[in-house]
């Protein structure tokens, strides 16, 4: 560990402490140990916003074939069985993401729109009439995950303890530095139920994205049925708990800032779209996805120190977003930010691997909080009694109540 007057850096990301506010331990370890080494769980560390970008874009060096979770148990050659092409270096990432862009195409998402209107209306003509509900719970929750679980095909009777189980995926328990028993059986739950669903399609195909992963074909190439079991789980966990998190730490900021908050909350018909400043800035002074690993195929040597050829290196997304030497005020949370700054986050990864959910994150969160601000005058958040999520690489809240006054 790197001594100062300060004491240690400790960087311990299954410390619930640590999980309340990482930024203060990420701001020092930019300054002071750029490639930190933790050596009780012997793990290197990139912090800065240049390394880590360009960790994400140098081929043979950073890998992903053992996976990109922190958790041992998650990490090993088979962590493609669970992480999809998230846990493959090319070709076999190449092979695969080519293969399920055959089904998961940017017009599938553009025609996702009017679905995902119609889902958010409906949620918040439950919620609103109520006048004080929890965000997650009664929306933010909701809304991602009837999203996927439409494009997949999951009944909508089965979505509530689909989205438990993937909950418990990313959950971790306190005193716990591993995937705990409980997310392991969610794991192997959900593994089941998509192949089910997946022998169901088989017999009966549909209109859905996993009939699409079914009839994907390049050159005589299609997807092995592990393949598209392994798809549809990333989703689910990927795709459902970052917008979820996503909604939730929009709000939870923006509502710390009240000049800005009335800024978007005024008149909803202002020429002045707010909305899509406000979820890049939250992607940027908060992002869902904080913490990635990779395994070095190459020893890296960087500010004086060596991370060695066979290491786990951890990318810390969440730090590369409030580096100084990239963003003015990176501490302050600023939806006026110039645009040229805000281009450069990193919450979505970027080279081969960048987010393919990406556009999907956006288009929900836009809809999401536009429908929000044409329907409420004032929204108030109890910070206080908010409550975060536990996870060593997801960050973001579990419950957030919040009292509306509507238009």
């Amino acid at each position: 560990m790197t001594l100062t007057a300060q004491g240690p850096i400790v960087f311990d990301p299954y410390d619930y402490a640590f999980q309340e506010d990482p930024y203060p331990v990420y701001a020092r370890m930019r300054a002071e140990d750029p490639l930190h080494h933790n050596e009780a769980d012997d793990f290197w560390v990139l912090t800065r916003h240049a390394d880590i970008q360009e960790a994400v874009r140098t081929e043979g060096v950073y890998s992903n074939a053992m996976g990109v979770s922190v958790d041992k148990a998650a990490w090993g050659p088979d962590a493609h069985k669970v992480m999809s092409f998230l846990g493959m270096d090319p070709p076999h990432q190449m092979r695969l993401r080519s293969l399920v862009s055959k089904g998961f195409t940017p017009r599938r998402v553009r025609e996702l729109a009017p679905r995902i209107e119609q889902i958010s209306a409906h949620y918040f003509d439950l919620a609103l009439e109520r006048g004080s509900f929890d965000w997650i719970a009664d929306y933010a929750g909701r809304l991602p995950m009837d999203v996927i679980s439409e494009m997949m095909g999951v009944p909508e009777a089965d979505r509530v303890e689909v989205r438990r189980l993937a909950d418990l995926v990313v959950h971790r328990e306190e005193g716990v530095r591993d995937v705990p028993q409980a997310g392991m059986e969610a794991s192997l739950y959900l593994v089941g139920y998509y192949a089910d669903m997946l022998k169901e399609r088989k017999k009966r195909p549909t209109d859905d994205l996993t009939s699409a992963l079914l009839a994907a074909e390049i050159d005589g190439d299609r997807l092995t049925d592990e393949e598209i079991i392994a798809f549809l789980f990333l989703m689910v966990v990927a795709g459902n708990e970052t917008t979820t998190k996503l909604l939730g730490n929009a709000l939870f900021h923006l509502t710390r800032h009240p000049d800005q908050q009335a800024r978007v909350f005024a008149d909803p018909a202002q020429p002045a779209d707010l909305v899509v400043p406000w979820i890049e800035e939250t992607l940027r002074y908060d992002t869902s996805s904080q913490i990635l690993a990779r395994h070095l195929l190459a020893d890296v040597e960087l500010h004086g120190r060596t991370a060695p050829k066979g290491a786990k290196l951890l990318i810390v997304l969440g730090s590369a977003n409030r580096d100084e030497r990239v963003f003015s005020r990176p501490e302050e949370y600023d939806i006026f930010r110039d645009k040229a700054e805000v281009a450069q986050l990193l919450s979505f990864g970027g080279g081969r691997h960048f987010c393919l959910g990406a556009n999907l994150a956006r288009l929900e969160a836009q809809l999401a909080l536009r429908d929000l601000v044409r329907r409420v005058k004032h929204i108030e958040v109890d910070h206080d009694a908010s409550q975060r999520v536990h996870s060593v690489s997801v960050r973001g809240f579990a419950s957030m109540p919040v009292n509306v006054e509507v238009r």
